[in-house]
């Protein structure tokens, strides 16, 4: 149900359709470690240095691990629904997390594990969040078929754009440099989006 390259490459993580999350070799193909939860695994992201790795969880919350110790180290709670979607700030100082159903998207602290914002999506379920490069902005889309775009230091709305078909957002995604971003719908359309 959810997967994450590590940064450099060097592993994959999967979440098993149950509660673990394994870490493999893409090379051999085989488990490096497995990291045992406590409910089932809707999202996976790494965070910028390779160091953490968070999970968004159906029981509502978000764990981040350590992932050379396999240890969990901190559990945020804040959503009232499941956590569809996480993503890391790119100075990994944040994390964002949207919490599906609630119609919320949050930015965490990871350092002190309190929220700094929270954004309220209307009364579209939350499917999908991203960060943009420079770390300026976040994108969410949910049931409604709009994208938000929000100020990440403000939890600003910034502005709205709608897909025209009427289909829910999945999947978010920047360019590398900022300039484009891709949104995935159910039906399974990709429409790409510039700044100008």
């Amino acid at each position: 149900y959810s997967l994450a390259w590590s940064p450099d490459g060097e592993y994959l993580a999967s979440g098993d359709g149950g509660r673990h999350i394994v870490l493999w070799n893409p090379d051999t193909k085989e488990k490096v470690k497995t990291l045992e939860g406590e409910a089932f695994v809707n999202s996976l992201a790494w965070s910028p240095d390779g160091r953490y790795l968070a999970s968004g969880l159906y029981n509502h919350d978000v764990v981040i691990w350590d992932v050379n110790s396999g240890q969990k180290l901190k559990t945020l709670k804040g959503h009232s629904s499941d956590v569809s979607s996480v993503c890391w700030s790119p100075d990994g100082k944040y994390l964002a997390s949207s919490g599906s159903y609630d119609a919320t998207l949050i930015i965490w602290n990871v350092n002190n594990g309190e929220r700094e914002q929270i954004m309220n999506h209307g009364y579209s379920s939350v499917y999908s969040v991203a960060w943009s490069p420079d770390g300026k902005y976040l994108a969410s889309g949910g049931s409604n078929s709009i994208i938000t775009l929000w100020d990440s230091d403000t939890g600003e709305n910034l502005q709205e754009l709608e897909v025209t078909d009427g289909r829910g957002i999945l999947s978010l995604s920047w360019s590398p440099n900022g300039k484009y971003l891709l949104s995935g719908s159910n039906d399974g359309s990709i429409c790409i989006w510039s700044e100008d």
